[in-house]
């Protein structure tokens, strides 16, 4: 009935426990990037389909990962989420309900920052479009922001994706360097950055989701979050200046 979809790459320290939470289900499909660490070894020890498919971008592992499954039903997680026990019953009693309509789930998450559970700022519940009919769903082709396009109505479920998004600073700095570079690929071409951008539009975004979003309520959590934001918007708008620049001259 159901079949879990793991894309990944380097994530020997996160998919043992991933893998534990979904043993539930009748497939788990892992496509593998190319990792030169024990992602794959370790994978193999929970299923049989681990597929490696050279790394071209979110949307296209995702696309690899959907045609390999078999079910009729497809939930997707990332190597450092987890499906909690309470998610898991509620999709197995859900999917076995004679009057379902809909045809796909959108998921509350549970975001971690180093240990502590974000609950403000916009982090939570933060829902995900997670779980859907694989007949009916397809993949939308972008480098950041990738989703699931679905023909058909959507349901919200009330169990958590845990979520250990940000278990050390260093390793974070390096999720937000590479993710503000794939943002700035995508947004380049969408207007001039000028000054004023890369002046006031991370002032906006801690603004937003310091005070706005009540991110304060997380304490030192919260302001580190925050300013994670602001790093992720100033990087972002200062590399699409660069490539803009880079195509005047």
């Amino acid at each position: 009935m159901v079949s879990v979809n793991i894309i990944c790459k380097n994530e020997e320290k996160n998919v043992e426990d991933c893998l534990k939470s979904v043993l539930w289900a009748d497939e788990i499909v892992v496509v593998d990037g190319e990792s030169n660490d024990n992602t794959v070894e370790i994978a193999k020890r929970y299923t049989e389909k681990v597929f490696t498919n050279k790394w071209e971008g979110f949307a296209k592992q995702r696309s690899f990962a959907l045609a390999k499954s078999t079910k009729d039903w497809v939930l997707v997680l990332d190597a450092d989420e987890r499906c909690s026990p309470e998610l898991k019953d509620e999709i197995l009693s859900s999917l076995k309900s004679n009057d379902l309509v809909f045809k796909g789930f959108k998921l509350p998450r549970r975001n971690f920052f180093l240990g502590k559970w974000i609950k403000h700022g916009g982090w939570y519940p933060g829902y995900q479009f997670r779980l859907f009919r694989r007949d009916c769903t397809t993949v939308s082709d972008r480098l950041v922001h990738e989703g699931y396009v679905i023909d058909g109505e959507i349901g919200t479920m009330k169990s958590d994706i845990i979520h250990y998004t940000v278990q050390s600073v260093s390793e974070f700095m390096s999720k937000v360097n590479g993710y503000s570079t794939l943002q700035a690929e995508e947004k380049r071409y969408r207007r001039v950055v000028k000054f004023r951008d890369i002046l006031f539009r991370p002032l906006a975004a801690f603004y937003i989701q310091f005070l706005i979003r009540r991110g304060f309520r997380d304490g030192i959590h919260g302001l580190m979050v925050a300013n994670f934001d602001v790093i992720t918007n100033m990087l972002t708008y200062m590399k699409i200046w660069e490539l803009q620049n880079k195509e005047k001259n």
